[in-house]
């Protein structure tokens, strides 16, 4: 019986597909095989010694201590692409709000008051107060073209809009599902001079922390308008204020409300909406499901931000798991170990990741707990486990 910690709320549509004949699912488990999250932060928590997996129902793990559980031997699961749709289309939303001016002059319209005729009057006064643009024509930049970038690249060309995108490290995968209209930046600077909307896809991690920030905000068209549906912290929300208030930038849109930016007239601040939706939910509670059941019944790992994607047919008695430290004869020692025990390897697969290395072994013959100890003694080695 495996036993799943939820930290919180995971959706019903994920949680039923691990049958409750082989997996105990509450809030409160002592000794958790696997750890389900969404938005807790676990960088405080003290880490059970039964742990062999976490899995966050979403696509940035900000809130997990990566590299403390590397050094554990424990793979960091999320699920990229299944909130996709969900964020596309409040970017969507996004340009059609900072566009029109829809949050300004719906505020000024619910707070005008007197009889019917006189609201009729000042709706004629004050609409010219928010006249706006059309999205035809105009120009998005879009940093970052993994599954929601590209997503988005490809919604707004049909809405008439000419894309250019910029992702150095931009996969194959992802690169064929780009329609052929979107052109490419060569640079960031680049898509800044070109872009009358700019919306950003990326990861926060120390690259880009800050990724626009004054010095950037200079090379952008004068009235320029930001999104930010990516993470906090990529966009310098104090220079952004500046450059808005100077009138350099027309207006900022972004999933992240702070005490600087919440109250701008010219920023509409939501409170962090992009995956919140039904179906990004249960796609993602599904999602990771099904890879957090694959890696503890069958040891194989799919969407892993830590570990090496690994999927190996079964064949032979038994499986063995074995995470260790990336250097050299880990290997040959695992396989001198099991040969000093007459047992007989039939298959195998060794991938590596940075500093990182995962191993599946099939056997002849039954594994217990006697060979699981002695792969264990070897230094390097962080993690054992029969599958």
């Amino acid at each position: 019986m495996f036993k799943i910690l939820t930290l919180n709320n995971i959706s019903v549509a994920g949680l039923d597909r691990l049958p409750r004949d082989k997996y105990e699912i509450a809030s409160e488990i002592v000794h958790p095989d696997a750890i389900l999250l969404r938005s807790y932060k676990m960088h405080d928590m003290e880490i059970p010694d039964t742990l062999k997996a976490v899995a966050r129902a979403g696509a940035g793990v900000n809130n997990v201590p990566v590299e403390k559980m590397t050094g554990m031997g424990i793979p960091v699961f999320n699920t990229p692409g299944a909130n996709a749709n969900a964020v596309k289309e409040l970017v969507v939303a996004a340009l059609l709000m900072s566009s029109r001016n829809l949050t300004q002059a719906w505020d000024y319209a619910r707070n005008l008051e007197g009889s019917d005729a006189t609201i009729a009057k000042a709706v004629e006064e004050g609409k010219k107060k928010y006249v706006g643009t059309e999205l035809p024509g105009k120009t998005l930049g879009v940093i970052g073209l993994g599954a929601i970038g590209g997503r988005i690249a490809n919604a707004v060309i049909a809405l008439g809009m000419r894309v250019i995108g910029y992702d150095p490290t931009v996969t194959i995968q992802h690169a064929w599902n780009l329609s052929s209209e979107v052109q490419r930046a060569l640079s960031f600077e680049e898509l800044l001079s070109e872009s009358d909307y700019i919306t950003f896809h990326v990861p926060l991690v120390d690259a880009t922390r800050n990724m626009l920030n004054a010095e950037r905000i200079r090379h952008m068209k004068q009235n320029a308008i930001v999104l930010n549906f990516a993470r906090g912290g990529i966009v310098d929300d104090a220079a952004v204020i500046e450059a808005l208030d100077e009138g350099k930038l027309y207006a900022y849109i972004n999933d992240f409300p702070t005490n600087v930016n919440k109250d701008h007239s010219r920023i509409v601040a939501l409170p962090h909406l992009g995956a919140s939706t039904l179906e990004a939910e249960e796609n993602c509670a599904v999602m990771v499901a099904d890879q957090i059941r694959d890696y503890l019944e069958n040891g194989n790992i799919t969407n892993s931000v830590n570990f090496p994607e690994m999927k190996m047919p079964r064949a032979g008695a038994s499986r063995i798991a074995i995470s260790n430290s990336n250097v050299p004869n880990m290997v040959g020692q695992i396989t001198s170990v099991l040969a000093s025990s007459g047992i007989n390897i039939v298959d195998m697969l060794n991938k590596s990741r940075g500093d990182i290395a995962y191993n599946l072994l099939d056997l002849g013959t039954g594994a217990d707990k006697d060979i699981a100890d002695k792969i264990g003694q070897i230094e390097g080695v962080l993690a054992v486990r029969i599958v």
